[in-house]
C-alpha cells in the first residue's frame, strides 16, 4: 500500500453515484484504500482544499466515464480531471496514474474527455459491476512486481498475467538498451520537431484576463434561468468595472453555456482564469457558489459560497468581484464598490424585472415591435419599482431606440423624446455610468447630432474602456466620422474581448472597409462568418463589397450570391454584375431592392448609381435621402462607394448640411 491520503481517488458525475459506490466497495473489499466523495457541497475553501490534497497524494486516479459525463459538459468532476492531468506533468512517463473506467456503452473515440485519458487502456465495468480481475489489476498497479513495468501495466490491452519472465536479467539489459536508443531519438525529435511545436502552441494569455461562464441554475425551475444568467452578466460587468482586469465579453462567455472544459474555454477566449459557479434562489434568499480556476494549471485560485437575502445582491456582486480581483492580485484602485454598484438597485423585485428585461432584450435580436414591447415592459416595471434605477433607464433607452430605427411602426410614434428622456435620466442618476452615454450617443447618431454623439461616445469609453457595447457602437461611429485610428483600435479591442461574437468581427470588418484596408476587412468578415455561418447574410454581402472594392470580381460575385435574397446582397450584386458587364442582371437586382425597400433605400441607390458612373442619378438619390433623413447618411463622409461623387458641389452641399465634426 502506498503512503498517501488514499491509494485510489474515484472521480465521477453525481448521476453515477451508485456505480461509483459499487466500484469503491469492490476495491475496499480487496484491501485497497479508496477516496469516494459523496458530499453534495460544491464550493467552499475547506472542501476544495480537501479534494486538491486527495488528488495530489493519491496513487491512482480513476475517472468514471459515462453518458452522464457526456451530457454534462460542465461539472466539478471535470475540474478533478484537470487536477489529475496537471499532476501527471510532474510524473515520469513510466509511472501509472490514470485508470479510466467506462460504465456503459460510451466509446473512447467520441467521449468528451481530456486527451491524456486516451493514452492509457480503458476498462469497462458495466453499471459499475467490478470484476476480480480489475481489483487484481489495481493491486498490481499499486505495487508493481518484477517483470511488470508500471506503464505496461496501464497501457497493455492484453489481460495481465501473473507469470514472471523466464530471464528477467537479460530482459532488463534489453530494456536498458531500448531506453538509451529511445532517449537519443527523443533528443533528435525534440531538437527538430517537438520543441518547435511546443513553442508555437504556447498558451500565454494576458495575466489579468478572465472569462465568466454562465452560472448554473440550481433553483429546480428552468424558468429561473433568466435570473442565473442575468446575475452572471452583472458579475461580469462588475469585474469589467475593475481597472486592470481584461474581461471576456458576455456573448463569447455565454457561448460556453455547455462548455466542454476549462482549458478549451481559456484557449478560445485567450484568458488566464475562468470564473464559474451556481445560483440557488428561494423566495427571499439566494445561495451563490463561485470558484475561480487558473486556466493554465487547472488549479483553484479561490472559491466561496454566499448565502444572502435577495435585497443584498448588489453588495454580493461587489464581494465576488473584489475577491476575484484580490485572488488575481489586481491592485484595486479607488472605491471599487462605488463603481460596481453604480446605477443598480437594492429592490429585489425591481432587480428581478430588470434581469427579465435583459433576457428578453437578447431574444429580440431580429427586433420586431412585438418582441421589443416585452423587454421595454420589463424595464418599465423595474423603473416603476425603483425610480432611481439608472441601469433600467439606460437599457430601456437602448432597446427602444433599436426598435425605432428598425421598424416603420415605431418610427411613427414619438419614441425619440422617450429615448432621450430615459438616456438623460440615466446620466442624471449615475453620471459615472457608461451605459447612459452609450444610449444617448446612439440616439444622437440616429438624429444626426453627430458632434453630440461623438462627445457621448468619448465619455462612455473614458468611463468604461472595456465595455463591449461601447466599443462596438463607438468604434463604428468613429470610422463614420473619419477617426480611423481610434476606430480600428476600438474595434480590435472589441474582438479581443469578444472573439466568439460574429458582430465584433463584423464591426472590425466595417471599420477596415471604411478605412480602405480591404484585404484586412475581408479577413475580418471571413472570421465573422466562421463564428456563425448560418446567420451571416449581411456579412457575406459586406465581404462581397470588400472584394469588389479590392478588384477581385470573381470572389465578390461568389460572396454576394451566398445569401442572394438579402437586401444588402442585392446591392452587392448590382455593383458587381454591372462591373462584369451583366447590366440586365444588375438592373434586376436594383428592381428587387425597389420592390422591397422603395424610397427607404434612397442612400443605397445613390451608392449604386455612383458605382455605375451615373453621377446625376446618384446625386438625385442622395438629395432624396437627405430629405427623408435616411439613416444611411451617417456613412457618407467615409463611404468608399460614394468616392466618385466627392468633388461634386451637390455632394459637398449634402455633406455640409450633415455637419460632420472634425
Amino acid at each position: 500500500m502506498t503512503e498517501s491520503s488514499h491509494a485510489v481517488f474515484l472521480s465521477y458525475a453525481s448521476q453515477d453515484t451508485e456505480a461509483a459506490q459499487k466500484i469503491c466497495e469492490a476495491l475496499r473489499a480487496g484491501g485497497i484504500e479508496v477516496f469516494l466523495d459523496r458530499s453534495e457541497l460544491r464550493g467552499g475553501d475547506a472542501w476544495d482544499q480537501k479534494i486538491r490534497h486527495e488528488i495530489h497524494d493519491c496513487a491512482l486516479f480513476i475517472p468514471i466515464v459515462s453518458r452522464h459525463t457526456q451530457e454534462r459538459l460542465e461539472g466539478y468532476f471535470r475540474h478533478e480531471w484537470n487536477l489529475a492531468i496537471e499532476r501527471t506533468h510532474h510524473m515520469a512517463e513510466q509511472k501509472p496514474f490514470l485508470v479510466p473506467v467506462v460504465i456503459d456503452g460510451t466509446g473512447d473515440r467520441e467521449a468528451f474527455v481530456p486527451d491524456a485519458f486516451r493514452t492509457v487502456q480503458w476498462t469497462r465495468l458495466p453499471e459499475g459491476e467490478t470484476t476480480p480481475a480489475f481489483v487484481e489489476r489495481i493491486k498490481r498497479l499499486l505495487s508493481p512486481g518484477p517483470g511488470l513495468s508500471p506503464r505496461s501495466a496501464v497501457s497493455s490491452a492484453a489481460p495481465i498475467s501473473g507469470r514472471a519472465p523466464a530471464s528477467w536479467r537479460s530482459k532488463a539489459v534489453l530494456l536498458a538498451v531500448i531506453a538509451v536508443v529511445t532517449s537519443l531519438l527523443y533528443v533528435v525529435a525534440d531538437k527538430f520537431f517537438i520543441s518547435k511545436r511546443t513553442t508555437s502552441a504556447t498558451f500565454a494569455p494576458p495575466a489579468h484576463s478572465i472569462a465568466v461562464l454562465p452560472f448554473v441554475n440550481l433553483s429546480g425551475d428552468p424558468g429561473q434561468e433568466y435570473f442565473s444568467d442575468g446575475l452572471t452578466e452583472e458579475v461580469l460587468n462588475s469585474l469589467a468595472a475593475i481597472e486592470g482586469l481584461q474581461v471576456a465579453a458576455r456573448t463569447s462567455s455565454f457561448s460556453f453555456k455547455e462548455h466542454p472544459d476549462i482549458v478549451t474555454v481559456a484557449h478560445k477566449l485567450n484568458v488566464a482564469s475562468v470564473l464559474e459557479g451556481s445560483v440557488r434562489r428561494s423566495e427571499h434568499t439566494i445561495r451563490v457558489t463561485a470558484q475561480l480556476i487558473n486556466a493554465v494549471t487547472g488549479f483553484h485560485l479561490w472559491s466561496k459560497t454566499y448565502d444572502r437575502d435577495l435585497g443584498d445582491v448588489l453588495k454580493l456582486q461587489t464581494e465576488i468581484a473584489t475577491a476575484v480581483a484580490e485572488a488575481l492580485k489586481v491592485t484595486l484602485l479607488g472605491e471599487v464598490a462605488v463603481k460596481i454598484e453604480l446605477g443598480g438597485t437594492r429592490n429585489p423585485v425591481a432587480f428581478d424585472a430588470y434581469l427579465r428585461g435583459l433576457k428578453l432584450a437578447r431574444i429580440a435580436q431580429s427586433i420586431t415591435p412585438m418582441e421589443c414591447r416585452e423587454p421595454i415592459k420589463a424595464f418599465s416595471e423595474a423603473i416603476g419599482l425603483d425610480p432611481n434605477f439608472a441601469l433600467a433607464f439606460a437599457n430601456r433607452a437602448l432597446i427602444t431606440w433599436d426598435c425605432v430605427t428598425n421598424s416603420p411602426e415605431w418610427l411613427q410614434q414619438p419614441n425619440e423624446a422617450k429615448v432621450r428622456a430615459d438616456a438623460e435620466r440615466a446620466i442624471e442618476l449615475a453620471p459615472g455610468l457608461a451605459e447612459g452615454y452609450v444610449a444617448l450617443g446612439w440616439l444622437e447618431v440616429g438624429v444626426f447630432n453627430l458632434g453630440a454623439a461623438d462627445q457621448a461616445c468619448g465619455r462612455a469609453l473614458a468611463l468604461a474602456p472595456g465595455n463591449d457595447l461601447a466599443l462596438y457602437r463607438c468604434s463604428l461611429l468613429a470610422v463614420y466620422l473619419g477617426h480611423t485610428d481610434t476606430a480600428i483600435s476600438g474595434a480590435q479591442h472589441g474582438v479581443a474581448l469578444d472573439p466568439l461574437n460574429p458582430l465584433s468581427h463584423r464591426a472590425l470588418g466595417d471599420v477596415l472597409r471604411y478605412a480602405r484596408r480591404y484585404d484586412e476587412a475581408i479577413a475580418a468578415y471571413t472570421a465573422s462568418i466562421g463564428v456563425d455561418p448560418e446567420h451571416s447574410a449581411e456579412t457575406y454581402a459586406l465581404r462581397g463589397i470588400s472584394y469588389y472594392l479590392a478588384g477581385n470580381l470573381s470572389l465578390a460575385q461568389s460572396s454576394c450570391e451566398a445569401k442572394p435574397d438579402y437586401f444588402r446582397s442585392q446591392l452587392c450584386q448590382a455593383v458587381v454584375y454591372d462591373k462584369l458587364g451583366r447590366h440586365a442582371d444588375a438592373a434586376a437586382a436594383v428592381a428587387k431592392m425597389k420592390q422591397t425597400g422603395g424610397d427607404a433605400a434612397a442612400y443605397q441607390f445613390a451608392e449604386i448609381h455612383a458605382q455605375w458612373g451615373e453621377r446625376d442619378a446618384a446625386l438625385d438619390w442622395l438629395e432624396k435621402a437627405m430629405r427623408l433623413r435616411d439613416p444611411g447618411l451617417i456613412y457618407l463622409k467615409t463611404d468608399p462607394l460614394l468616392d466618385p461623387l466627392r468633388h461634386e458641389p451637390r455632394f459637398q452641399a449634402v455633406e455640409r448640411e450633415l455637419q460632420f465634426p472634425n
